[in-house]
């Protein structure tokens, strides 16, 4: 049986907008800046140059990132430009198959975003890119139709006028496409408040620059170059998200070991460091499935991420976790150190029922003896858990050391809260110890998992 835990974590407000403005939010505003504010002269021949290798730059990343709804995404922006510029003839127009696409793509462009948004990232696979071209061709064949000769205004469910019309003097973009913008808009912030994940951010601000593009009636030289930087907003998703995947952990969202050893090296003493252990999480993992052990791992990185004096946690691989204290010494440290090892014990997890991905019969391949009592084993077998647990916690040993006589470098007091820790563990766990001397036993509590 495999249970879903669910703790409460806390995303952080200032996380969230970090994920909000940077890079996208601030590469908008500098483009609104030099094409809007007249701080640089902009040039045709210019902005045919960023647009064209945004695109080329785009697409081939994407295609080597094996990112399917960025390059989904560029497709769709470089279609839905060329398209009205193809049935405008390159001027604006107010009448005629270049305002009906332009009224069309308006509508139709914020739709295939949240589409994106929703859709999961598989890769470049035949199945998965198939449906998304089918689409595109449809949408492709959906506006041609429109946009055919002899026609001179759009069909009246594009010009469908839900409050007054003096109300939206300010822009040639149809009622019902501004509608289908504040439903992307709305849905691409939720999902990036929700996940704080670089595509949802990137697909947040190229919808803001194409908004922006129509608004400055799409086909124009300052159009253009919002066009392009829509893409480019999307480029910088795929950057944003490589260095995610390099320097973050997926599954806790805490730095991961190569942000550590970069850390590392701009440590200057005084500072100190702590190595944190989860207490019996093979047993843990053994007894309740990898997938509730995976929420345990994520709780406990959320109350790491609180620690005070200015520690900063990292996850550097399984259980195991770092918190580097730049600027404190051990002893500064130490309480604060006691208070999470205690918050983390005092945790609670709910543990509901669902089907156990392990719970496959043991053939050849699975030769992994279950050591636990005929009664604990048949205690967690499918359909012997009740429907609800509660009340479960896991707890947490600590070592924790600073430069000295004998660890001089980093790697020497890495080594030495090690040692602490090790000793924190053979003491008993639940507790903190330094790498000087042991401290006295910290008493354990009474729902410790073992």
């Amino acid at each position: 049986m495999n249970e879903r835990m669910i703790p409460a974590l806390d995303l952080g407000s200032k996380g969230t907008l970090k994920s909000l403005f940077v890079p996208g939010g601030i590469l908008l505003l500098a483009a609104v800046i030099l094409l809007s504010g007249g701080v640089l002269p902009v040039s045709a021949a210019a902005v045919d140059f960023y647009y064209y290798a945004v695109f080329a730059a785009g697409i081939l990343l994407a295609w080597r990132f094996h990112s399917s709804r960025v390059l989904s995404a560029l497709v769709i922006l470089l279609l839905a430009h060329r398209a009205i510029e193809f049935f405008s003839a390159g001027r604006v127009v107010s009448l005629g198959p270049g305002r009906i696409a332009f009224d069309t793509i308006a509508f139709l462009l914020p739709i295939n975003f949240i589409v994106l948004s929703l859709a999961h990232e598989r890769g470049l696979a035949i199945p998965v890119i198939t449906p998304r071209l089918v689409l595109v061709f449809l949408e492709s064949v959906f506006v041609a139709i429109l946009c055919r000769p002899g026609e001179t205004t759009s069909p009246a469910f594009l010009q469908a006028a839900f409050l007054s019309r003096s109300l939206f003097h300010w822009t040639k973009i149809p009622q019902l496409a501004l509608l289908a913008f504040a439903g992307a808009f709305a849905v691409l912030l939720v999902r990036l408040w929700l996940y704080r994940k670089p595509l949802e951010s990137g697909l947040l601000w190229s919808l803001a620059a194409t908004f922006l593009g129509l608004q400055a009636n799409a086909v124009d030289r300052i159009a253009v170059a919002y066009w392009a930087t829509a893409g480019l907003l999307l480029v910088a998703s795929i950057v944003e998200n490589s260095y995610v995947l390099a320097y973050h952990d997926e599954l806790t969202s805490l730095p991961a070991r190569r942000a550590f050893n970069e850390a590392l090296l701009r440590l200057e003493a005084p500072y100190s460091i702590a190595i944190v252990d989860i207490d019996h999480f093979k047993s843990f993992n053994d007894t309740y499935g990898h997938d509730t052990g995976d929420q345990v791992l994520s709780m406990v990185a959320a109350r790491l991420a609180q620690v005070g004096a200015g520690g900063q946690a990292f996850r550097v691989g399984g259980e195991e976790f770092s918190i580097l204290f730049s600027g404190r010494a051990m002893k500064e440290v130490v309480p604060h150190l006691d208070s999470l090892r205690t918050l983390i014990g005092e945790s609670r997890f709910r543990v509901r029922g669902t089907p156990e991905r392990r719970s496959a019969p043991r053939g050849a391949g699975r030769r992994i003896e279950d050591k636990r009592s005929p009664a604990r084993r048949k205690s967690t077998q499918p359909g012997n858990l009740p429907a609800e647990l509660s009340g479960l916690s896991v707890t947490v040993s600590i070592g924790i050391a600073e430069p000295g006589p004998k660890a001089r470098d980093a790697e020497q007091v890495i080594q030495a809260a090690d040692k602490a820790l090790y000793r924190a563990k053979k003491a008993g766990r639940n507790r903190v110890e330094t790498a000087s001397e042991p401290r006295g036993r910290t008493p354990r509590l009474k729902r410790d998992i073992a």
